[in-house]
């Protein structure tokens, strides 16, 4: 009996390895995968579930590249857009500074032309003034001379004429009417 307790406790070395129709226990877990696998793929039909899965993800995919392909399109329209309005902006500021130029080169003219009409104007006035001015002082002038002239003259007159000799006088003149 001996003999017979050690071997259901494993032998001499006390291993027991159990067995069912003669396969081994890694055998039996292989062939439950099997099975599972292949209820998997007939019955639930797995395969195809994970097949349809990918192809969605798939297809999300396709959707997400092709919405950044339309994205980067549409940037790349803004972007040339907005090149083309800087191109544009920075010629009309060149052509408003042109422009600016012009005009202030016009009103710097302009200027000038009016500084020199104005300053003839003032030089013409200056000269009218000093004219006036002449002419009042040659007729200052003469009015005194016309003044001491009478003078000296009634003083010569009343120094050298007397009485006989304004009658005299007044009688020639008298005569040549």
């Amino acid at each position: 009996m001996a003999d017979f307790v050690m071997f259901l406790a494993g032998g001499a070395d006390g291993k027991v390895e159990p067995s069912l129709w003669g396969l081994e226990p890694y055998q039996w877990v292989s062939l439950a995968m099997l099975v599972l696998l292949l209820f998997a793929v007939m019955k639930v039909k797995v395969h195809k579930t994970i097949a349809g899965g990918l192809d969605n993800k798939i297809a999300a995919i396709k959707a997400n590249l092709d919405e950044a392909k339309n994205l980067r399109a549409e940037a790349e329209a803004l972007r040339a857009e907005y090149e083309t309005k800087i191109a544009g902006a920075e010629a009309d500021a060149e052509a408003m500074l042109v422009n600016a130029r012009k005009e202030a080169d016009g009103i710097v003219a302009r200027a000038e032309t009016d500084t020199a009409a104005m300053i003839a104007r003032r030089e013409q006035m200056a000269t009218d003034k000093i004219a006036a001015a002449e002419r009042q002082a040659i007729d200052e002038l003469r009015a005194r001379a016309a003044v001491a002239s009478t003078a000296a003259a009634a003083a010569l007159i009343a120094e050298k004429h007397d009485a006989a000799a304004d009658k005299a006088l007044a009688d020639e003149v008298i005569g040549k009417l």
